[in-house]
């Protein structure tokens, strides 16, 4: 049973990695975009793009976290005290990401809307990489039950090419989903503009992905065994041929192509770290069946998880797929306009 409810964890992280991480993504190349002027075109399409899903992509992480805390709590205790420093300032950037997407749009003054949207930028670079470097913490395996809070824990080689990889996966995946945005709101000055930023991601990945397997050789070597091993093996060469299959896509200007492979990088990615840990959650100290709560807990865990997954997955997915296919659009004026009632129709229902 614990073994089940770790997989739907790691499930539910992957699912965050990819959709929440294209947000993220959107939200670097906004901050990246430069001045008022010059990035006031991929600020408009970053709004439409994000607006009609940024808030349901916390779902995933508010998944992992009570599955976390309710199934393994050895677990959450740990790395929340260990690392409670780079998660606190995580969530903090989650809250202030939001708040300034949010407040950035309808704000009047020009000053506030620059304040709100660098807060919204800022925060989407800063909230990636400490989620990457608290997971470098835990491949590593300094953090152990007992561990007191340390910067060590996160500020390590393993953790901070881990939380520069997330940087360079989020803006890879917001730069691909922004291409096929900027096709689907007939922008072509747009298209070109994310296509070459999705070319410099990839080679952002590639370098650093090389990074991450350098120092895991010695300084994770458990998680670098994982990796070079079995099915840890397979899924990283499933993300490789999924990174492959996305150069090319853009190359091509398969836009939309190259959504679904970005994303099987990602995905494949997390499977292929979740695995190589195996049988651990933190390396080499806790294992999944030492960290599982009370076995009656799992199995309520089980069924409540299925039930979610059930009910609230097609809805996310259905959400999604109306997006991608532009059924999600807002009004606009002239669509307000036409909606409005003519004076004769008054009269009529008067």
């Amino acid at each position: 049973m614990a073994d089940l409810v770790a997989f739907v964890m790691l499930l539910a992280v992957a699912a965050y990695a990819c959709a929440g991480g294209t947000d993220y993504g959107a939200g670097f190349w906004d901050l990246t975009a430069g001045g008022a002027e010059r990035g006031k075109r991929p600020r408009w399409l970053i709004d439409h793009a994000m607006a009609p899903v940024w808030e349901v992509n916390n779902v995933w992480l508010i998944f992992v976290l009570v599955l976390m805390w309710t199934g393994f709590p050895v677990m959450f205790q740990t790395v929340f005290t260990a690392m409670w420093l780079p998660l606190a300032l995580a969530v903090l950037g989650t809250v202030l990401r939001g708040a300034g997407f949010a407040l950035r749009k309808p704000s009047r003054r020009l000053a506030r809307r620059r304040l709100y949207g660098a807060v919204f930028a800022v925060a989407s670079l800063l909230t990636p990489f400490f989620l990457g470097a608290a997971v470098g913490g835990v491949a590593s395996g300094r953090v152990a039950p007992g561990t007191e809070a340390s910067a060590d824990a996160w500020a390590n080689p393993t953790s901070l090419l881990f939380g520069l990889l997330t940087v360079a996966a989020t803006a890879l995946l917001g730069a691909v989903f922004l291409t096929a945005d900027a096709v689907r709101f007939d922008a072509p000055d747009l298209v070109g503009y994310f296509r070459f930023r999705a070319l410099l991601s990839l080679v952002a990945v590639a370098l650093t992905a090389v990074g991450v397997l350098l120092v895991t050789h010695g300084d994770a070597p458990h998680v670098w065994h994982g990796l070079t091993h079995g099915a840890g093996l397979a899924l990283a060469i499933v993300s490789a041929l999924f990174f492959a299959a996305t150069a090319l896509f853009v190359l091509r200007g398969r836009v939309h192509r190259a959504r679904f492979s970005a994303v099987g990088i990602v995905g494949a990615a997390v499977f292929a770290w979740g695995l190589a840990q195996r049988p651990y959650l933190i390396p080499t100290s806790l294992t999944v069946a030492d960290a599982a709560g009370d076995s009656q807990t799992l199995a309520w865990l089980s069924v409540v998880s299925l039930v979610a997954l059930l009910l609230v997955a097609p809805a996310v997915f259905f959400l999604y797929w109306m997006d991608t296919h532009g059924e999600l659009e807002p009004l606009t004026e002239s669509d307000l306009r036409r909606t409005r009632p003519s004076r004769g129709d008054a009269a009529d229902g008067d």
